[in-house]
C-alpha cells in the first residue's frame, strides 16, 4: 500500500494509525481468523473473557459434572467461560452448523465446540463445516497424546482427522452381568443368541441411533459379516445388502426373545443399566470400560456386577472435540480442547468415581508427577485390566452405520 505524504503528519504516524485500524478490523472479522496455536501466549490472551458454547451429549449426569468441573478450572485459570449446551443427538448440531453455512453465517456461529466422532465428524468434514486450519495437533498438549499406541486418535472411523478435531477420550464396548444371577456370560454374538433363546426376556439393547445401541449393531456386524475387512471401506449400493444380510437375520432371531419381545427398547445406556439394577435383565453394556465400577461406587448397581468382553474382541474408538468453521469463540475453544487433553484433566476423567473414561495419553511417557496421577487411580472392582479387555476391533467406516441405522429404524423401530 502506498502511503501518501500528508502535511503536518509523518508517514510513521499514518502507518501506526493504519496498523491500529487493521487490528480493529481483524477483531471485527471474528476470532476464527486470529486464533493461532503456534503463538500460544497470544491465543490465551485472546481467549480470556470469551464464552465457549460446548455442545455435548447431556445424557449422563457424571459426564455433565465432569464438564462442569472443567469449566471451573478454565474460568479460574484462563478466564474462559465454558457453557455446556446439552444435546441428545449430535446430528442435530451438525444440522445447525450446516444451516448456518447455507444462510451465509460465516462468523459468530452458535456452536463453538462440539463433542463428536464417527459419522457426524465425517459429515462435517465432507460439508466443510469444521475449522480447517489443522489446529488440533498444534495444541501444546498434543505432545502427550499416544498416537502410536492408539491410532484411532488420528483416524476417526477410518476417516483421517487431519488436525480437525482433538481427542479427549477412548471407548471400548464392554458387557456387564450380575454374578449373583449369571455366572458364565456368553462371549460372542453367536453365544449371546443361544443364551437369549435359553433365557427369553433377559436381554435387550438401547434403541439406535443411541450410540450404545448402534455400537452393539456394529459389534454383531463385525462378527457376522462374511469378510469384515470390507467394513473399513465405504458402504456401497452394490455390497450393503449382502454384507448386512447375516446381521439382519441374526437380529430377527434375537428380537423374538428380547426383553418385552423386542417390541420396545430402552432409550439409552442409563435406562439399560437401570434394567440390570432392577433385575429385569441379566446383561447390559456400556462403551466405558469403567462403567460398572462407577455405577457400583455410586450405589447404582450391586457390587456383584462384573464386566466381560467377547473373546474375539470388541469395538473401540476415540471421541473428540471439534470447532465449527464459524465459531464465535475460536481461541477459547482451542484453550478448552487443550485443557481437556492435559494430564490433569485426563487423569481426573479416568477416575471411576468421576467418569472412568480411558485416557488418550501415553501415560508411561509422562513426567513422573503426571504419571503418578494415573498410577494412583483405583479403577474399581469391576474394571477389566488392559490385558483383560483384549483386542480392540476397529470402527467400520461411518457410512455403514448411517445406512444400518436407517434400515434398523425401518425394520424394527415401529415397535
Amino acid at each position: 500500500m502506498n502511503i501518501p505524504k500528508t502535511p503536518g503528519r509523518s508517514r510513521t504516524r499514518i502507518a501506526s494509525s493504519l496498523a491500529a485500524a487493521l487490528a480493529v478490523l481483524g477483531c471485527l472479522a471474528g476470532p476464527a481468523l486470529a486464533a493461532d496455536p503456534a503463538d500460544w501466549d497470544s491465543l490465551r490472551s485472546e481467549a480470556r473473557g470469551q464464552t465457549v458454547y460446548f455442545h455435548a451429549w447431556g445424557g449422563e449426569p457424571r459426564i455433565n459434572d465432569y464438564i462442569a468441573w472443567a469449566a471451573g478450572v478454565l474460568r479460574d485459570r484462563d478466564g474462559v467461560t465454558l457453557k455446556q449446551v446439552k444435546v441428545d443427538d449430535t446430528g442435530n448440531v451438525v444440522s445447525r452448523v450446516l444451516a448456518e453455512k447455507t444462510a451465509g453465517i460465516d462468523t459468530g456461529g452458535a456452536v463453538d465446540l462440539v463433542w463428536i466422532n464417527g459419522e457426524n465428524f465425517a459429515a462435517m468434514k465432507r460439508e466443510g463445516l469444521l475449522l480447517d486450519t489443522g489446529w488440533a495437533d498444534k495444541l501444546p498438549n498434543w505432545r502427550f497424546v499416544d498416537v502410536a499406541g492408539k491410532p484411532s486418535v488420528a483416524n476417526d472411523f477410518t476417516v483421517p482427522t487431519e488436525g480437525l478435531e482433538a481427542p479427549w477420550g477412548m471407548a471400548q464396548l464392554v458387557f456387564m452381568h450380575d454374578t449373583a444371577r449369571l455366572t458364565e456370560p456368553p462371549r460372542s454374538a453367536a453365544a449371546l443368541l443361544e443364551w437369549a433363546r435359553a433365557n427369553p426376556g433377559r436381554f435387550t439393547y438401547p434403541q439406535p441411533p443411541d450410540y450404545i445401541g448402534t455400537t452393539f449393531l456394529k459389534q454383531a456386524l463385525y462378527e457376522l459379516a462374511p469378510d469384515p475387512s470390507v467394513l473399513m471401506l465405504p458402504a456401497t449400493d452394490e455390497n450393503f445388502d449382502t454384507v448386512t444380510a447375516p446381521l439382519l437375520a441374526y437380529l430377527d432371531a434375537l428380537h423374538s426373545v428380547l426383553w418385552r419381545s423386542g417390541r420396545v427398547f430402552p432409550q439409552n445406556g442409563n435406562a439399560l443399566r437401570q434394567l440390570l439394577a432392577d433385575g429385569e435383565i441379566d446383561i447390559a453394556m456400556s462403551f466405558n470400560p469403567a462403567a460398572a465400577s462407577n455405577a457400583i461406587a455410586n450405589k447404582e448397581l450391586p457390587d456383584s456386577v462384573r464386566t466381560f468382553v467377547f473373546d474375539g474382541g470388541t469395538i473401540g474408538n476415540t471421541h473428540f472435540v471439534a470447532i465449527p468453521f464459524n465459531a464465535n469463540a475460536t481461541a477459547g475453544a482451542m484453550v478448552t480442547a487443550n485443557f481437556l487433553m492435559s494430564p490433569l484433566a485426563q487423569a481426573h476423567k479416568q477416575d471411576p468415581a468421576i467418569w472412568g473414561d480411558p485416557t488418550v495419553l501415553a501415560v508411561d511417557a509422562l513426567a513422573p508427577e503426571d504419571k503418578a496421577r494415573f498410577d494412583a487411580l483405583d479403577l474399581g472392582i469391576a474394571t477389566l485390566s488392559p490385558a483383560e479387555l483384549g483386542r480392540t476391533l476397529p470402527e467400520p467406516h461411518a457410512s455403514w452405520m448411517t445406512r444400518l441405522e436407517q434400515v434398523w429404524l425401518g425394520r424394527y423401530g415401529a415397535g
